[in-house]
């Protein structure tokens, strides 16, 4: 009796099965489809018993795709901060050589060191770091700061009534515009001198300080005035060329 009823009920899931066996097909294939997708798409080191339990969670059939995402530098939100003010002066042929000498022995490197001696002073009162540098100071080499300045004077032959006032050149690596402009200004309303424009020569406007510090570093070298017609006003009266330079330094910090 028992295996009568057993093989009546085997029967009945045969039929059921059988009746069914698109259906069943259909999961099967289901499954099987699923599952190649899965691993088609999944990373190399995945595991099998990794891609079934995947397939078979939360009693459904699913198949988590893996998308390789490159990384992404980040971006800053903010402008960075500026950097603390730094000023370097160049004391012009100090340590290097005398510059122009006078018939009477005064030499330029003396005017160049007076001048710059007192612009450092001016400025360091201020509260503004400021390095005092030699004519080929080591320093230079990718010198990063504010703002660089060389302090010459010219010659000390007379040429003519018309050899005298002051000359300023840029660096033509950095835009120094705005510092070139800020110190003629100031130069001139301290000084009350000409400014000598058409004898700006290639040794200023190819000066080497400008091949040697840091790209970025608006830099400029001044010739403070003739060492013949002026040479009162930049030996016996070096505070006002001295202020001049130093003024027009604080107005290029001003506009920074």
């Amino acid at each position: 009796m028992a295996y009568g009823t057993r093989q009546a009920g085997t029967s009945v899931w045969v039929k059921v099965l059988t009746r069914n066996f698109p259906i069943v097909l259909f999961l099967i294939l289901a499954m099987v489809g699923m599952t190649a997708v899965y691993w088609f798409f999944s990373p190399a080191d995945s595991s099998a018993d990794d891609m079934f339990a995947a397939v078979t969670t939360y009693d459904g059939l699913t198949a988590p795709i893996y998308k390789n995402v490159p990384e992404k530098p980040v971006v800053q939100r903010l402008a960075q901060s500026p950097g603390p003010t730094r000023v370097a002066i160049i004391v012009g042929h100090r340590n290097s050589d005398s510059g122009a000498v006078c018939d009477d022995g005064l030499t330029e490197v003396e005017v160049n060191a007076d001048i710059a001696e007192r612009v450092y002073a001016q400025l360091t009162a201020q509260g503004i770091h400021t390095d005092l540098l030699d004519e080929f100071d080591p320093h230079l080499t990718n010198y990063y700061g504010t703002a660089l300045i060389s302090i010459h004077a010219d010659s000390c032959v007379y040429y003519n009534d018309l050899a005298t006032g002051f000359k300023i050149a840029g660096s033509s690596f950095t835009d120094s515009s705005q510092l070139s402009i800020c110190v003629e200004s100031a130069y001139r309303d301290a000084t009350q001198m000409f400014y000598h424009e058409n004898t700006i020569t290639p040794h200023m406007t190819d000066y080497h300080a400008f091949r040697e510090i840091a790209l970025g570093v608006p830099a400029i070298i001044i010739e403070t005035g003739f060492m013949n017609l002026d040479r009162q006003m930049i030996t016996t009266q070096a505070d006002v060329p001295a202020a001049g330079i130093a003024n027009g330094i604080l107005c290029f910090l001003d506009k920074q």
